[in-house]
């Protein structure tokens, strides 16, 4: 598996382990699935704007 490499402040980095650790998962683990829960949940936020977009653009163009 590809490695990444990122940035966070120690206080943050302790959080994320607490909260690791609470879930009996590792480091990596966690925040693959902090990523994939953020990106879901990103996605539906993109197709519920662009339902309210081509809403107010139908309402636009009657």
């Amino acid at each position: 598996m590809p490695r990444v490499l990122i940035s966070m402040s120690p206080e943050f980095l302790d959080k994320v382990d607490t909260l690791a650790n609470s879930e009996q998962r590792s480091r990596s683990e966690y925040i693959r699935e902090a990523l994939r829960n953020y990106m879901r949940r990103n996605r539906a936020v993109n197709v519920h704007k662009a339902q309210q977009d081509a809403k107010a653009l139908d309402e636009l163009i009657g």
